[in-house]
């Protein structure tokens, strides 16, 4: 076997093309990812992680010259070597949640975008390439298969449930999980991926919650208009600092969430995306997307001006039947009160309203099992567990103890 550094534009297109034409080449479910949306990762003008961090491809050749794997390594050097803190700053309340996160990335490197043949010796080679290359970089271990990105795309090696992928989500086949396991991968955390039906009923305790909360005149609920969406990006920067930064997460800029909001423009219904108010001020939100996979699934990776056209056909007849829940967040002081109900119960009366969306169910994005909390959340609103992911880590040090993602709280 020849283990080759993708260095050309020949090897960065086989890097696309292997996958579908060997690994899914007889596999119904599978749904190409678009190749620009894998270029991109690799991109220094499109990935800001490129600017401090660095990354490397490689495919691994069997005697024939053929291509029976693929892997990369990166580094996201601001999570591996972050600065220490000042010794005099103390500690505060507010702090003690993030502190007790920050320190689990430390010195720790990525692999993803693993593909394989069913061949322990080949994934070894793979994934020897990336400790070798890592270690030389001070890196101790490494998480994968994730993204060198954010966790919204290609994060996790899926275990259960190997229907097509949502936008975005991992996808393999099932051997891949004992094939990083032999190799001595161990479970960092779960990834639940739960469904709700849209015509589903709330229990009746957590409806009677949501009512409440949804007449009291202090509290409103309303879907985004499309001619506001500046306003709704700061809105949504809002909520999100203040929900959450105290578990560690960088605050998002002025500049980072309209291009958030920017970027959805293209694909989003306004009905889907929901916002609430306390006091007119920001307290909530619950974006869900319209699930494109149903559409992209015909598009062999390509997204050019004809499928942009057959893309925008799609939208107009709409004929996608899933709603994908992308982001859910509610500021700390509105928490435990009923406010996740009462948005789930507004968004109802216009979702369900016969004869307006046609959508059928819900796919929730993933939440890892290190955040009961939220799971216990979705759960008390009618939604149960459909997929499963699992984000896997490799101590290079084989006596080192290995420990999970500590819960936060």
């Amino acid at each position: 076997m020849q283990l080759v550094e993708v260095s050309t534009p020949a090897h960065a297109r086989e890097f696309l093309e292997f996958p579908p034409r060997v690994i899914y080449a007889h596999d119904p479910n599978y749904i190409r990812p678009l190749d620009q949306d894998v270029n991109a990762v690799f991109d220094p003008a499109k990935n800001k992680l490129l600017r401090n961090g660095e990354c490397q491809r490689w495919l691994l050749l069997n005697h024939a010259g053929q291509t029976i794997g693929r892997v990369a390594a990166f580094i996201n050097r601001e999570a591996a070597f972050p600065a220490e803190p000042e010794p005099s700053a103390p500690d505060s309340a507010d702090q003690a949640p993030a502190s007790s996160t920050k320190g689990i990335f430390r010195k720790m490197g990525g692999m993803g975008f693993f593909e394989c043949i069913d061949d322990q010796a080949a994934a070894n080679v793979l994934l020897d390439a990336c400790r070798d290359w890592l270690a030389a970089r001070g890196i101790e271990g490494m998480d994968g298969p994730i993204n060198f990105g954010d966790r919204d795309k290609w994060w996790g090696v899926l275990t259960q449930n190997f229907g097509s992928p949502i936008y975005g989500a991992s996808y393999n086949p099932a051997y891949y999980e004992p094939l990083l396991r032999t190799y001595g991968f161990q479970t960092f955390y779960k990834q639940v991926t739960y469904s709700r039906s849209v015509a589903g009923e709330l229990h009746p305790s957590i409806m009677k919650r949501a009512e409440r909360i949804a007449h009291d005149p202090r509290y409103e609920f309303r879907h985004m208009r499309r001619r506001e969406w500046r306003k709704y990006a700061a809105d949504f920067r809002d909520v999100y600092n203040k929900a959450w930064v105290k578990h560690g997460v960088k605050p998002m800029s002025e500049e980072a969430s309209v291009k958030i909001m920017k970027s959805m423009l293209g694909i989003l219904d306004e009905k889907l995306v929901w916002f609430g108010y306390y006091d007119k001020q920001p307290i909530s939100f619950f974006i869900s997307l319209p699930e494109i996979n149903e559409v992209l699934r015909r598009f062999n990776g390509k997204l050019g001006w004809w499928q942009k056209i057959q893309f925008k056909y799609h939208q107009l007849r709409k004929t996608v039947k899933t709603m994908f829940g992308v982001v859910f967040g509610v500021v700390p002081e509105h928490q435990r009160k009923g406010v996740e109900a009462a948005m789930v119960y507004e968004s109802a009366l216009v979702i369900q309203k016969p004869g307006g969306l046609p959508y059928t169910h819900t796919v929730l994005n993933w939440i890892g099992d290190f955040n009961p909390k939220m799971m216990s959340v979705v759960e008390l609103l009618g939604a149960t567990p459909w997929r499963e992911h699992h984000t896997l880590r490799y101590y290079f040090d084989r006596t080192r103890p290995f420990e999970r993602h500590p819960v936060i709280d």
